[in-house]
């Protein structure tokens, strides 16, 4: 899973930043970014989930930031606007997993606590 969770953050990133240069026709460039980055997302360190939210919130900014360069600002703001979406899939399946975990977390403790009661 790990394999497949790496090949789709890079598939995210190369995409994102093609689609930050030309249009794909008849395809939701966002939302493929978006889908691989929650298959990315999958498998990704938990230690690293800080640094994934900051993301979500930091590459907006520095993509404005960018739109104001000559000849090239528009293209990269769109790049780190399809980069977001990336971050924001890989993001909401770290989210997704720790909700799981502690949830999972608290139905053991529960189970447990029911055995030494009995």
């Amino acid at each position: 899973m790990e394999k497949l969770s790496g090949i789709a953050s890079a598939l995210a990133i190369v995409l994102a930043v093609i689609a930050g240069f030309v249009a794909i026709p008849s395809v939701d460039a966002t939302l493929v970014i978006l889908i691989l980055g929650i298959i990315g997302g999958i498998a990704a360190s938990q230690d690293g989930a800080v640094r994934m939210y900051l993301a979500v919130l930091v590459l907006p900014a520095v993509g404005a930031a960018l739109s104001s360069v000559p000849a090239i600002g528009e293209y990269l703001n769109t790049i780190f606007g399809n980069l977001t979406a990336a971050a924001a899939g890989m993001s909401a399946s770290l989210i997704v997993r720790r909700l799981i975990e502690m949830v999972m977390g608290a139905v053991n403790g529960l189970t447990a606590g029911g055995d030494s009661d009995g």
